[in-house]
């Protein structure tokens, strides 16, 4: 099987992310994208204008297309991520509409978590809020690759390039203390449509794209070729038939880079080193794979490999370690205190650890480190120090997102405590802030 750049690097899939303060119009913006690229069905819109007519709405109510709850309907917000599937003749799109309410931000950390791109909105009579900031500050964490900041309710400032251009001055500077670069702003009206998915013609002093525009052309995705090698192992194939008698296979999804027949590997946490010796996709033998694709691996050697253990590029992983630094998003209602006893999931791997430290939290209206010995409540960002009761290979966030996060669990119930991002959060503004402030970060 052979393999060309463009089966590699081909992008045909963007997933992203709306976030944004409450009444920003999310769901108005995402509805009406639905509509005007013609991904409505007919009788999804004929339910969406019975429910806006028995309100007494002349035109169909968009925003009832993605809040998809009861409660959302009843009270015109968002409370759960609404997933939604799509296509233009130019590319394929999974959208996630997060809410906007201060207690649903951990939901954005969700919808969020697997984006290449987020929509934040703003309201353009509003300008920046705490919510804003806080939803931009998850979508750095989180290193989303691209923000698009979208001044919605253009229609109801009259449509003023000033006021339009003074919300993407503020929130351009703030992206960039947060280290994020790839910002597009886009003046836009959900309810009219302007410039969702076709241009406005009420805005002419705008020579950008339209919404729809810049998602079909972002660029996403990057070579597999340039990223080195993780399959996490999910599961060990061992046959026992006649026919397979001596099979022992590795299966996963590729979680980053390129896996060749031949190449030199390791087995994380043990770093045993072999080599592969063969890949099955798809029932068939081939000679090279790539994420994300899901395969089942075989070695030259017998060495013991089991689910959770990684199979990484030889030389290519630093050393598993206990010790844990990271950044975290604490999304339970139960606050989480220096003690807690826990379970960190990592890819496919979950062992027993304890929070030995809770060296900050981020105050995201300033960015400021404020003192973490009260713990970290709900829709917290801060920072965290693990001991594990066995090693993990993690790979620092910012350079692999698949192997570099994991989750923290309450043993007892299996709740979902937190969501973490292996070493230092915001780098960037720490290094800003100390060379930009007299005082000392706390």
């Amino acid at each position: 099987m052979t393999t060309t750049t463009e089966q590699l690097s081909a992008t045909t899939l963007l997933r992203f992310a709306t976030a944004g303060s409450v009444d920003d119009g999310k769901s108005t913006l995402v509805g009406r994208l639905l509509h005007d690229s013609k991904s409505v069905l007919a009788d999804q819109l004929e339910a969406v204008a019975q429910v806006s007519a028995g309100r007494g709405q002349d035109t169909p109510d968009l925003a009832l297309l993605t809040d998809g709850l009861r409660a959302e309907r009843e009270q015109g917000i968002t409370i759960d991520v609404a997933y939604r599937y799509f296509a233009t003749t130019r590319r394929r799109f999974i959208l996630a509409d997060t809410p906007g309410h201060v207690q649903y931000t951990r939901n954005m950390v969700t919808g969020a978590s697997t984006a290449d791109l987020a929509v934040v909105l703003v309201d353009a009579r509003n300008g920046m809020v705490e919510q804003t900031r806080r939803h931009t500050a998850v979508a750095a964490l989180l290193r989303v690759p691209h923000v698009v900041l979208a001044v919605n309710k253009m229609d109801l400032v009259g449509y003023e390039e000033s006021v339009f251009a003074a919300i993407a001055e503020e929130f351009t500077s703030y992206a960039a203390t947060l280290g994020v670069k790839n910002v597009v702003a886009i003046p836009l009206s959900a309810l009219a449509g302007d410039n969702v998915v076709e241009h406005s013609s009420t805005m002419d002093w705008y020579g950008g794209p339209t919404l729809l525009e810049h998602l079909e052309s972002v660029p996403v995705g990057s070579d597999p070729r340039q990223e080195p090698a993780r399959l996490p192992v999910q599961y060990v194939i061992r046959p026992g038939s006649a026919e397979h008698l001596d099979y022992r296979g590795y299966a996963g999804q590729i979680a980053s880079g390129v896996l060749r027949v031949g190449d030199a590997v390791t087995v994380l946490p043990s770093g045993r080193t072999t080599a592969v010796a063969a890949i099955d996709a798809l029932g068939t033998q081939t000679d090279v794979a790539w994420a994300p694709q899901s395969v089942t691996v075989r070695l030259t050697d017998d060495v013991d490999v089991s689910r959770g253990d990684l199979i990484a590029a030889k030389g290519s992983a630093g050393a598993p370690a206990k010790d844990i630094e990271a950044g975290v998003c604490h999304l339970n209602e139960r606050p989480l205190h220096v003690g807690a006893r826990v379970l960190v999931k990592h890819t496919t791997r979950t062992v027993r650890a304890v929070v030995e430290d809770i060296s900050y939290r981020i105050d995201i209206g300033t960015l400021e480190r404020r003192p973490g010995g009260e713990g970290l409540q709900v829709n917290d960002i801060g920072h965290v120090v693990l001991r594990t009761a066995e090693p993990l290979a993690l790979d620092p966030y910012a350079d692999n997102r698949r192997t570099g996060s994991f989750l923290l669990i309450d043993p007892a119930d299996g709740t979902t405590l937190a969501a973490g991002m292996a070493d230092e959060p915001f780098e960037t503004v720490r290094r800003a802030a100390e060379t930009s402030n007299e005082e000392d970060w706390i």
